[in-house]
């Protein structure tokens, strides 16, 4: 199932989904759609890090014991 929405874009990005969706034969709404995918996927990694970061339980590693670790 899908659901139709709405956005506005500037022109300049407008002019670049043009472009790329003639030189790779997809429609807008195929590029539109990989962009959100990517910037979910990205935010969901952020997330994790962001939680990891302030996870007080979760050990912090210093370059010199990965160095040691993995003998570089």
């Amino acid at each position: 199932m899908s659901k139709a929405i709405s956005i506005r874009i500037p022109d300049r990005l407008a002019e670049e989904l043009d472009l790329i969706s003639q030189d790779t034969e997809r429609s807008k709404s195929y590029h539109i759609q990989k962009a959100i995918e990517a910037y979910l996927t990205e935010r969901a990694d952020l997330q994790v890090a962001l939680d990891r970061l302030h996870d007080t339980t979760d050990p912090v590693v210093s370059l010199d014991e990965m160095r040691k670790k993995f003998g570089v």
